[in-house]
């Protein structure tokens, strides 16, 4: 099926799912964070945008605010030894940072496509 959809589709919706941001069914990427280079649904091509490093600043800024937050409420509480926060925060920060990178360089690329006439 190609061609426009007549609704708009939220930038927000089709980037948390990691959907198309045309027509918000066929999926964007191909692997963790290979974009795909046309959607299997509508037939956009998706290669024409580039997301850049934008989505990893919004990680590391997110990431580094939640561990070091808990690192000091942690240190303050219960003053626990070093090898136990790299323990808790070095596992909290590689978890935190995967599963947050998908979807916000998913959100970054359909805001991209909703915002540039000339991706479209």
């Amino acid at each position: 099926m190609t061609g426009e959809t007549p609704h708009r589709v939220s930038p927000f919706v089709s980037g948390l799912r990691g959907r198309c941001p045309r027509c918000g069914r066929g999926p964007l990427f191909q692997g963790l964070l290979t974009i795909r280079e046309r959607c299997e649904d509508c037939g956009l091509a998706l290669r024409a945008a580039d997301t850049g490093d934008g989505p990893a600043v919004f990680v590391i800024m997110i990431v580094g605010f939640l561990v070091v937050g808990g690192v000091l409420v942690l240190e303050i509480a219960a003053q626990p030894p070093f090898w136990f926060h790299a323990v808790v925060w070095l596992p909290t920060v590689l978890v935190l940072s995967l599963a947050l990178l998908r979807p916000l360089k998913a959100t970054f690329y359909a805001l991209q496509f909703r915002h540039r006439t000339d991706v479209r």
